[in-house]
């Protein structure tokens, strides 16, 4: 058997439990010991993407966002969206529309796609004195779209699985008070 090459997975393990013995730091170690645990069980700590097609065959949903369906026009979504961000305290910071972007730049048609970057200040500032990188995950977008269907669509980053990324336990409860003003903005438009 030793002669045998080891299975990619036998490796991949291997090399996590060096990389736990070897770290020096609590925090570190904590942290892979947790990803150790629950990749054991079967859980995936790795945000994946898939297309859409995919995702909808399957059943499942993207695990970095969450949103729906909305009975609006393009624009009238983007209003409704707008307002609720507005009345949970968010500002947008950012407006890109991402279908002109692709014709001024590539040439490329495709259906109405806007990405609205939010920001609750008084949040981003209690997570930046708390971990100064973490403003390389912010603001939190929020994409209004128009599906294959012709249906529009409001999508919103998961702060929790994003703000997941940073190794610090006090992140956590900031992470879910925007995840829950996040879900109201979604379910007043």
């Amino acid at each position: 058997m030793s002669g045998m090459p080891m299975p990619e997975q036998m490796k991949k393990g291997q090399d996590q439990m060096a990389r736990v013995h070897a770290t020096t730091d609590p925090a570190e170690r904590q942290n892979l010991m947790e990803f150790r645990r629950a990749r054991s069980r079967g859980a995936r700590p790795f945000m994946t993407r898939c297309t859409e097609g995919a995702r909808e065959e399957k059943g499942m949903g993207a695990r970095y966002v969450f949103g729906k369906e909305v009975g609006l026009s393009f624009e009238g979504a983007v209003e409704r969206v707008v307002q609720a961000l507005t009345s949970e305290g968010f500002g947008v910071l950012t407006e890109i529309d991402v279908a002109a972007t692709l014709k001024k730049k590539l040439g490329e048609d495709m259906r109405p796609y806007r990405i609205l970057g939010a920001c609750n200040p008084q949040l981003a500032h209690r997570a930046i004195q708390l971990e100064p990188e973490i403003g390389a995950l912010l603001p939190c977008n929020v994409v209004v779209r128009v599906d294959a269907e012709g249906k529009t669509r409001v999508e919103i980053m998961d702060p929790q699985a994003v703000l997941g990324l940073v190794a610090r336990t006090e992140i956590a409860p900031i992470a879910a008070q925007v995840r829950e003003s996040l879900e109201r903005v979604l379910a007043a438009v």
